[in-house]
C-alpha cells in the first residue's frame, strides 16, 4: 500500500518537475495536472478492463482475470477468488440437488412436486406409473386435471392434509384392483409436495384378515347354534330312543364339521410355521393317486346316489416317476382338489385327473371338471381362506372352505404353484405344478436314464481307450 502510494507521487513529482523546467511555476502546475489526468486515466481503464471481464455473460471458471496492476489486479484477483468460490460452491450444490432427485427417483413412492397454484413442476417415475404422468405433457399442469378422482378433489378443497386419502391406482380393475396411498404435504411458500404409496397388498391383507375373522366366526357359531339348540331340545322334550338317535346323528355331523373346520386351520398354521419339507422322502404317487380315486368315487357315490346318472370319474394311470417331500402334505393337497371336484361337478359331469411330465422336467397334476365354471373376478381370490364364490352352495357342499388355501400352501412349500383356469358354463381344471428338482424318475425310467448313462460312459471310456 504505501509502495504504491510512494510510486504515484513520485510520478506527480516527476511530471511537476518536468513541467517546470521548461515552464517555471505555470509549467510545475500543468505537469501536475498532466501527471494526475494520466494516473486517473490508467486507472479509469484499468477498471473498465476489470468491467468487461466481471459483465462477461458467463465466463470461463478457469479463465484468470486481466493483468492489471495496482489496485485494481488485487480488486480483479479477489473477485476471481470470489466467483471460483461461488462456482465450486452452485456445482456442489447441483450435484447435491442431483443425488437427491435420484435418490426420489429410485424411491418406491411415487412423488411429484407442486408449486403454489398446483400445477406439476417434477415428479419422479413412479408417480408416472401412479397416475399415469407423461413428462413433455403434464408438467405445469395442474393436478387436479390429472387426478380426477372425487375422493382427490374433496381431499384438497378439505385443506386437511394430516391424513392420507385412499384412491384407485391406474391400473385398477375388477380382477386386479390396485389401491394408492395418497398424501399432500404442504412446504415453502404455498407449494406441496404430493406422495403416493401402492398399497394395494397392505389392502388384500387386511381384507383377508377381516374376512378370516369374520368367517372364522360364522362357520363355527353355525354348528354351535345347531348344537345348542339340539341341547336345549334333548333337555327340554321328552323324546322317544328313534328321536333322540335322530337328533344325537345330527349333532355328531356338526360337531364333525367343527372339527373338520379345526383341522384344516391347525393344518394351516403348521404349513405357514414350519420349515419347507426336504427331498429326502420318496412319495408313491400311484399308491397316493389309488386311494384318492377310492376316496372320491365313495364321496360321488354318496352325493349322487339319489340321481339318475353318476358322475364320470376318469383316474389316468400315474406316469412312471414319483415326488420328493411331505407325503401327508402332498395327499391332503391332491385330495383336496379332487374331492372338490367331485363336489361341485353336478351328477352326470365328468372329472378328469391326470399326471403329467413337463418339458423341463417338472410335473403337473391337472383336475379337470365339466361343472358351472368360475367367473373371471373370482379366480385370484379364489384360494384365500373362505374364499366361496357361491356360499349357499358351498355351505350345502360341506366343504370347509380351506381346502384351496392349504392346496396352494403345500405347492408352495414344495417349491411349486396352484394354477386355477376356468370358463363359465365350461368347467374348470385345477393343477399343482412341481419343479424338476422334486420329480424322481421310477422304475422303466430309471433304469432307462441308467442304461443312457451307461451307454455315455462306455462311449467316453471307448474314446479314450482309443487316444
Amino acid at each position: 500500500m504505501f509502495l504504491r502510494l510512494f510510486l504515484v507521487l513520485v510520478t506527480l513529482l516527476a511530471t511537476t518537475l518536468a513541467g517546470w523546467l521548461p515552464g517555471g511555476w505555470l509549467g510545475a502546475w500543468g505537469g501536475a495536472m498532466a501527471g494526475a489526468l494520466a494516473l486517473a486515466g490508467l486507472q479509469v481503464w484499468r477498471g473498465m478492463r476489470l468491467n468487461r471481464w466481471l459483465a462477461a455473460p458467463d465466463p470461463d471458471i478457469g479463465a484468470p482475470p486481466p493483468p492489471l496492476r495496482g489496485l485494481w489486479g488485487e480488486a480483479a484477483w479477489r473477485a476471481s477468488k470470489l466467483l471460483r468460490r461461488e462456482r465450486r460452491q452452485a456445482q456442489e450444490n447441483a450435484q447435491r440437488l442431483q443425488s437427491f432427485l435420484q435418490a426420489i427417483q429410485a424411491s418406491p413412492s411415487g412423488v411429484a412436486l407442486l408449486d403454489a397454484d398446483g400445477r406439476i413442476e417434477w415428479f419422479n417415475q413412479t408417480a408416472a406409473e401412479h397416475f399415469g404422468f407423461q413428462p413433455g405433457r403434464d408438467l405445469l399442469q395442474h393436478v387436479g386435471n390429472l387426478v380426477r378422482d372425487p375422493a382427490f378433489a374433496t381431499y384438497c378443497a378439505d385443506g386437511d392434509f394430516s391424513r392420507p386419502v385412499k384412491l384407485p391406482g391406474r391400473h385398477n380393475t375388477p380382477t386386479h384392483p390396485v389401491t394408492l396411498s395418497v398424501q399432500l404435504h404442504p412446504y415453502g411458500e404455498g407449494r406441496k409436495l404430493l406422495q403416493s404409496t401402492d398399497i394395494t397388498t397392505l389392502a388384500q391383507a387386511e381384507a383377508m384378515r377381516r374376512d378370516f375373522v369374520a368367517n372364522v366366526s360364522h362357520e363355527i357359531r353355525t354348528p354351535l347354534t345347531v348344537l345348542m339348540g339340539f341341547v336345549e331340545t334333548l333337555q327340554s322334550l321328552p323324546l322317544s330312543a328313534r328321536e333322540q338317535a335322530n337328533y344325537l346323528s345330527l349333532m355328531a355331523a356338526q360337531a364333525s364339521r367343527m372339527q373338520m373346520l379345526v383341522e384344516d386351520l391347525l393344518t394351516l398354521s403348521r404349513l405357514e410355521g414350519s420349515p419347507p419339507p426336504s427331498d429326502a422322502e420318496r412319495v408313491d404317487l400311484q399308491a397316493m393317486m389309488h386311494q384318492c380315486e377310492d376316496e372320491a368315487r365313495a364321496l360321488s357315490r354318496m352325493l349322487h346316489a339319489s340321481e339318475d346318472s353318476a358322475q364320470e370319474l376318469v383316474f389316468d394311470a400315474v406316469p412312471d416317476f414319483s415326488l420328493t417331500g411331505a407325503a401327508k402334505e402332498l395327499r391332503s393337497a391332491i385330495s383336496n382338489l379332487v374331492v372338490n371336484a367331485v363336489r361341485y361337478t353336478p351328477a352326470g359331469g365328468r372329472i378328469h385327473v391326470r399326471w403329467l411330465r413337463l418339458n423341463e422336467g417338472g410335473a403337473r397334476l391337472e383336475v379337470t371338471d365339466s361343472g358351472a365354471g368360475i367367473a373371471p373376478e373370482h379366480l385370484p381370490r379364489l384360494a384365500e381362506r373362505f374364499y366361496r364364490v357361491d356360499r349357499s352352495r358351498a355351505r350345502e357342499s360341506g366343504g370347509t372352505g380351506l381346502g384351496l388355501a392349504i392346496s396352494k400352501h403345500v405347492a408352495q412349500r414344495h417349491g411349486g404353484e396352484l394354477l386355477i383356469t376356468s370358463k363359465l358354463g365350461k368347467g374348470s381344471c385345477f393343477a399343482l405344478q412341481f419343479p424338476a428338482s422334486r420329480v424322481v424318475l421310477g422304475g422303466a425310467q430309471e433304469m432307462a436314464a441308467r442304461a443312457t448313462a451307461a451307454g455315455t460312459g462306455s462311449d467316453s471310456d471307448r474314446g479314450d481307450a482309443s487316444v
